[in-house]
C-alpha cells in the first residue's frame, strides 16, 4: 500500500471522491501546448509594449518615396496594447491547460498577423520578426497539439 494522502481502493488507485480525484481531471499539457503558451506571452507582451509605445509617442514621422508622412498610430496602439494583452491571457490559458484557450489563441495571434500589416511603414524588421512569431504558434498550435 502507497503511503501518503487520499483514500485508497483495493486495486490501489485512490478511491472515487478522494483527494486524487481533483489531480485525476487535470488536463496534461503536451510540451508544444507550453511552447505555444510561452510563445504567446512573448508575443502579447511585446505587442502590448509596442502599442503603448504607439499612445505614448503618437506622433510619427515616415519618410517614404513621395516625401514625408506625419500621422497619428494612438489609436492603432490602443488596438495592439489591447490585443497583445489578449494574447498574452490566452497564452497564460494555454499554460494552465485550457482547450479554450487553445481556440482563442488561434484567433488572437491570427488577427495580430493581419494587423501588423500597419507596422510594416514604421518599422518593417519589427513587423516581419512578430508575423514569423504568429506564424510560429499558429503552426503549433494548429498541426502540432497533442493530447
Amino acid at each position: 500500500m502507497e503511503s501518503g494522502g487520499g483514500t485508497q481502493t483495493r486495486g490501489g488507485g485512490p478511491a472515487p471522491g478522494g483527494a486524487g480525484d481533483v489531480w485525476a481531471k487535470r488536463p496534461e499539457t503536451s510540451g508544444w501546448a507550453l511552447f505555444a503558451g510561452v510563445l504567446l506571452l512573448v508575443v502579447g507582451a511585446l505587442d502590448a509594449l509596442y502599442g503603448l509605445a504607439a499612445v505614448l509617442n503618437s506622433e510619427v514621422v515616415v519618410v517614404g518615396g513621395d516625401g514625408v508622412m506625419i500621422f497619428s498610430v494612438a489609436a492603432w496602439g490602443w488596438v495592439h496594447l489591447i490585443l497583445g494583452a489578449l494574447v498574452a491571457l490566452s497564452g497564460l490559458g494555454l499554460l494552465y491547460g485550457r482547450d479554450d484557450a487553445r481556440m482563442a489563441a488561434i484567433f488572437f495571434i491570427a488577427l495580430n498577423a493581419v494587423l501588423q500589416v500597419v507596422w510594416f511603414p514604421l518599422a518593417p524588421l519589427w513587423a516581419l520578426l512578430v508575423v514569423l512569431l504568429d506564424v510560429a504558434i499558429i503552426y503549433h498550435l494548429t498541426v502540432r497539439w497533442e493530447g
